[in-house]
């Protein structure tokens, strides 16, 4: 079964990185059991730098790096705090702990979803992006999903699609980089994990292909539907 989901995991991985933003919570909760939770947080962290990658490649030329920079500060003060809470966090916790901050990102996902102007009525303040970046660090961190809360703060500068995915795509390239030395020092990275990870990086290329047959297919909006109730049974598995 590990290997199944490891599998499903990376292919997830790259149709998150195609479009489907709500894939990414499926990713971590078949890592988080395909692996302790703690663990399946190291083994995800290099095959998201390589979905960036392949997301870089795809939509460079779109990126808003005034928008990146205004929230690079928050969001490592975030990856700190979430650095720190690891390091504290008994093995026993961190699985329901995981779990609820699952929940809460499928929510915010949900709330995207179901009301997609919410952004728009969101101040444009220094303020709200320290906080948006503050709460994107530690989700990162502590369980690799940031992706939702970042797509909030994104919806509240109404930027066209391809200008979201490239701006997205650049910043957590950024964040997941600068993520490696803070899971090294955790021993969530070694020789095992990185071979792992090598081996199912074709899966997040299909996963990136599939993508984006299916955004052609399959309205998005049914498709992530799907994915976020399995994501939110997989969480309420982790937190109970």
């Amino acid at each position: 079964m590990p290997p199944l989901l490891c599998l499903c995991a990376a292919l997830c991985v790259g149709l998150s990185k195609s479009g489907f933003p709500g894939v990414s919570l499926l990713t971590v909760a078949l890592m988080a059991e395909a692996f302790p939770p703690r663990e399946s947080t190291g083994i995800l962290l290099p095959l998201l730098i390589f979905g960036d990658l392949c997301a870089v490649h795809s939509f460079q030329k779109h990126t808003i790096w005034p928008e990146i920079a205004k929230l690079l500060p928050s969001t490592l003060l975030g990856v700190t705090a979430g650095f720190l809470l690891m390091r504290v966090l008994p093995d026993a916790q961190f699985k329901p702990i995981l779990g609820w901050m699952l929940l809460g990102t499928v929510l915010a996902q949900t709330a995207r979803t179901a009301f997609p102007h919410l952004g728009a009525s969101l101040p444009h303040t220094r303020g709200f992006a320290w906080c948006i970046g503050l709460w994107a660090g530690i989700a990162t961190m502590v369980a690799n999903a940031a992706g939702p809360i970042f797509g909030l703060y994104l919806l509240s500068l109404a930027l066209p699609k391809e200008q979201m995915v490239g701006t997205s795509a650049w910043f957590f390239l950024i964040i997941n980089v600068l993520k490696l030395p803070f899971s090294a020092s955790l021993g969530l990275l070694h020789a095992p994990s990185i071979k792992l990870d090598l081996m199912l990086c074709p899966l997040v290329v299909l996963g990136t292909l599939t993508g984006r047959l299916l955004l052609g297919k399959i309205p998005q909006k049914h498709f992530e539907t799907l994915l976020l109730g399995s994501a939110a049974l997989a969480a309420l598995k982790l937190a109970l």
